[in-house]
């Protein structure tokens, strides 16, 4: 019996320790979840807006602010949720902003100066703009398209037409640059407030006769085959940018977290340029825009270019645009110059070792690069070069537009079907579908062709008549292509 009782005792002293330590370690986690915090940081994107989707989509889905988030200091007991909600235009972000839902969100360039104007104006926090996501130099990328059996070629035939944007929106604006530009008044045609959505259906429908808009829906809809763009942006010869902005309350008391937003679009924009191909599959699978869009926009020689510093030629745009909605009776006075704040960004750069001085002065982009296995030289000259996607295949670069042209009808002979292919348009310099493209073509010679692309009909036909040629369409072009 007392064997028993001494083994009953220890058994006991057992329990008790167990439970004591149970207790202990129960004690200790509610004491830290009670210590811990959790911020939650609302970041309004546009996932089907081209250009902002090494801001948005790509950090979400990859993880990449993972790497980068504050544990140390004052964050040691701070649990980040991201909230990443997604909106088809700038204005809903700037609303989400000012009602303290959003802390981060991306935007175009007239979106942008309403959110910094809007929030100079509040009496709560401003608005600061901490980096750019993509920009065009020169314009390109928002447009005005009609269907493709329209008789209308280029602005001016638009006369008395109805014509919808998306009101405030990037493209809104370069339709009054445009306006402007040629001396019309706001009543030279019927401008409607339509999103993306509403303008694509009423066109497609005849209800409307021309749609404008913002990346990619320009190029999005000729690529889907059924409309036709007649304007760039690119002829405004304003820049044009997708921008990222942040309450200055959250980036006073979070300024770290800023940081590591930047470093992780940042690498957002590595990860996109080492394997543009695989990242347009991927951007087409996250957000529905075809990946011969995604790449039209941010493949080599792409209509955008991914950099992020504050270069001072886009605070003049916002200067530029300001006058131009304030002239439109449409904005507030707005102090640019104290709206930017590149603070963060230095420190991204910093901590990456990069020289955030020597980006701020460049305005280069990626090219089409590499030799050109049909004509058998290499690609010196980018502005001449193009690229055959084939389907379910591989992209390949050629040297100029007649090589690129004959490496499709030697794709086609092969038995190999085309996905999609590439040139470069001569008046702008912009990437364009060649299928979408008009040509100037002289043939005179058919063993050397000169075939020349454009964006639009009405350049490719100058061309063609100054130089000796003859108006094409891509199926005429491919025709006078030779091996």
């Amino acid at each position: 019996m007392e064997k028993y009782l001494l083994l009953f005792k220890a058994e006991t002293g057992n329990l008790f320790r167990k439970t004591s330590v149970l207790f202990t370690l129960m004690f200790l986690f509610v004491s830290f979840s009670a210590s811990a915090e959790t911020v939650t940081v609302g970041i309004g994107t546009q996932n089907t807006t081209t250009d902002t989707v090494t801001g948005g989509i790509i950090i979400k889905e990859l993880g990449l602010m993972k790497k980068y988030l504050p544990t140390t200091g004052k964050y040691k007991n701070i649990h980040f949720k991201f909230d990443w909600e997604n909106f088809t235009s700038g204005p809903p972000v700037t609303n989400g902003m000012i009602a303290n839902k959003l802390q981060i969100g991306m935007m175009g360039d007239y979106p942008l100066l309403v959110n910094g104007s809007v929030f100079q104006h509040s009496h709560q926090t401003k608005s600061e703009l901490i980096a750019i996501i993509a920009y065009n130099a020169d314009g390109a990328g928002n447009g005005v398209v009609v269907r493709a059996n329209s008789p209308y070629y280029q602005l001016s035939d638009l006369k008395g037409k109805r014509i919808s944007v998306p009101f405030g929106s990037a493209a809104h604006g370069m339709l009054l640059k445009a306006m402007e530009d040629r001396g019309w008044k706001k009543n030279y045609w019927h401008l409607l407030n339509q999103s993306p959505e509403v303008g694509t259906t009423n066109l497609q429908e005849g209800k409307i006769d021309a749609h404008a808009d913002f990346v990619p829906f320009a190029d999005l809809l000729p690529y889907q085959g059924w409309a036709r763009k007649i304007f760039s942006g690119v002829e405004t010869k304003v820049p044009t940018f997708h921008g990222v902005v942040v309450r200055k309350d959250f980036a006073d008391k979070y300024p770290e977290v800023v940081v590591a937003y930047l470093r992780a679009l940042m690498d957002a924009n590595d990860w996109l340029r080492k394997n543009p191909k695989l990242a347009a599959e991927k951007i087409q699978k996250w957000t529905g825009v075809p990946k011969e869009v995604d790449y039209l926009y941010l493949g080599p020689s792409g209509i955008d270019t991914l950099d992020p510093t504050i270069k001072p030629k886009w605070i003049d745009a916002i200067k530029y645009d300001t006058g131009v909605l304030k002239r439109m009776g449409m904005v507030k006075s707005f102090d640019v110059d104290a709206w930017p704040n590149d603070t963060y960004l230095r420190t991204a750069f910093k901590e990456r070792g990069e020289d955030y001085d020597k980006q701020l002065v460049s305005v280069s982009n990626y090219q089409i690069s590499g030799m050109d296995n049909l004509c058998h030289k290499p690609i010196t000259d980018p502005m001449q070069a193009g690229e055959v996607w084939i389907e379910n295949g591989d992209i390949s670069a050629y040297s100029s537009p007649d090589c690129t042209l004959a490496a499709v009808n030697k794709a086609t002979s092969d038995g190999k079907k085309i996905d999609v292919v590439y040139l470069i348009d001569h008046a702008f310099g912009i990437k364009v579908f060649a299928k979408q493209a008009f040509y100037s073509v002289d043939d005179k010679d058919p063993k050397k062709p000169v075939i020349v692309p454009f964006l639009l009909k009405k350049d490719a036909a100058a061309y063609a008549k100054q130089n000796g040629g003859h108006l094409a369409t891509y199926t005429e072009a491919l025709a006078a292509a030779k091996i």
